[in-house]
């Protein structure tokens, strides 16, 4: 299994990231009104009938998604504004990170992500800094009980993935940002429910650390996913077998 997908599964087990319900229904209320800004069908809004499902399957409440979409919509008129934001900065050995953050006040969340980043030993980049170092590519994960890799990669590859991981217990397809809809389509009409699915900026190169500085590394980036404005943080950190049991007993 890959790194990501299975440090993604230790942290939903351990309860690492948004330990707190409330945080979850916040970042997805999120995603769901900038997902709305495209149209409030989830139908014909692929975007947001994912991000409905991803609220759903957290058990968000029914009247918090309907009031998250007419928030994106503009018929809830009670003026906050959403925009994304990506920022990039450097971590310990050659590490580099693009977080994706969602906030209505770009003004509070830059001095808290210069801050995060700076007391666990990295620095924020110029944008386009570290951007090179990583490709757009649509991403979906989901639980091997669903569908069995033969079908999955057979599904994926008629969908134009470009690749699809067999990781055990669960399986991921990579693809190009166009061919989004279509997976996610494929997916859906196969009864696949995904467990992640989204645009990812995946690293050209990983960088492979020790499995001290791996620990490090990490706490760095759950010290930024705790931010309230931030919604995914993506890395060049290979995680190894080592630090990923480190990683589940820590």
């Amino acid at each position: 299994m890959s790194g990501h997908s299975k440090w993604s599964t230790i942290k939903r087990k351990k309860g690492v990231a948004d330990a707190k319900r409330g945080a979850v229904f916040t970042r997805l209320a999120r995603e769901i009104t900038i997902a709305a800004r495209d149209g409030g069908d989830p139908d014909s809004n692929f975007r947001l009938r994912l991000a409905v499902d991803k609220a759903r399957s957290e058990n968000m409440p029914k009247d918090n998604i309907e009031r998250a979409i007419k928030k994106g919509t503009g018929d809830d008129k009670d003026g906050t504004v959403f925009e994304e934001v990506t920022f990039e900065g450097y971590g310990p050995h050659g590490s580099a990170l693009m977080v994706t953050c969602v906030t209505d006040n770009r003004n509070r969340t830059v001095p808290d992500m210069r801050h995060a980043f700076s007391k666990s030993g990295g620095t924020m980049a110029e944008p386009g800094a570290v951007g090179w170092q990583f490709d757009r590519k649509s991403y979906f994960a989901f639980p091997s009980s669903q569908l069995n890799f033969d079908k999955a990669f057979e599904l994926g590859i008629e969908a134009g993935a470009d690749d699809v991981i067999d990781g055990g217990e669960s399986i991921e397809i990579y693809g190009p940002v166009e061919s989004f809809k279509t997976i996610a389509d494929a997916l859906h009409a196969a009864k696949v429910h995904p467990d992640e699915a989204g645009l990812r900026m995946v690293a050209k190169q990983e960088v492979e650390l020790n499995v001290e500085s791996t620990l490090k590394f990490m706490k760095m980036v759950e010290a930024i996913e705790e931010l309230d404005d931030v919604q995914d943080v993506f890395h060049n950190v290979k995680i190894s077998d080592e630090a990923l049991a480190a990683l589940e007993t820590a």
